[in-house]
């Protein structure tokens, strides 16, 4: 009698494993909505006055995920400046942009663009200055972070004083520097729009011509 053939056994699969390109992907989301909430609520009113819970509820995340990608407020609030950072330099190189190779006239440039944001009714000045208003220790990551945009602008100053006709290129970067920092300031304690505001470019021009002389006009 022939033996009983054995069926063949079934290979074993193994479980699907989840995409780890989706879950990269939602990771993605998740941070970008976060940076987005912080963002926005960090600027407008302040990163003291601002929680967790009001940073999750805001992005549409909850905690878990918040702190699988930052591991703390700090870490928040290090992202979220330089997000400012990288705006703040796009805004600075836009202006410049608009004339090339004219150092006077990208500094001019650039206060006549401050003043139309900071003209704006939404607008709540450098958050730069702000974040360093609300954390008064010096040593905090935050005030190190403030303090190294503040290096920056200066050094970018003085690159673009060396470059124009100034006698005094230092004095006038650093004349240019305190004009911006008082407009920062005083775009949150006039109403927006005020006329001080819109001063800031003839300001502006006045110190360029004092330290440059009169603009000379290009030959036709």
């Amino acid at each position: 009698m022939p033996a009983p053939k054995r069926k063949p056994q079934a290979t074993a699969t193994a479980d699907p494993q989840p995409a780890p390109v989706r879950v990269v992907h939602r990771a993605a989301e998740a941070q970008a909505q976060i940076l987005a909430a912080v963002d926005e609520l960090f600027y407008r009113e302040g990163a003291r006055a601002v929680g967790v819970d009001a940073v999750v509820k805001r992005a549409g995340v909850n905690k878990m995920s918040l702190y699988r990608q930052f591991e703390s407020k700090d870490a928040l609030l290090l992202h979220y400046l330089a997000g400012r950072e990288q705006k703040f330099w796009a805004y600075f190189e836009a202006s410049l942009a608009k004339h090339p190779g004219q150092p006077r006239e990208q500094l001019l440039q650039f206060f006549i663009d401050l003043s139309a944001r900071a003209s704006q009714h939404d607008y709540r000045g450098c958050p730069f200055v702000n974040f360093a208003v609300e954390f008064p220790d010096p040593a905090h990551p935050a005030r190190l972070a403030v303090a190294a945009n503040k290096s920056r602008l200066i050094a970018r100053l003085q690159e673009l004083a060396r470059h124009t006709e100034a006698a005094d290129a230092e004095a006038l970067a650093n004349g240019l520097a305190l004009l911006i920092e008082g407009a920062y300031a005083a775009s949150q304690t006039y109403t927006p729009g005020h006329a001080l505001i819109k001063a800031l470019p003839q300001v502006a021009k006045c110190m360029l011509d004092a330290a440059c002389g009169p603009p000379t006009e290009s030959p036709p």
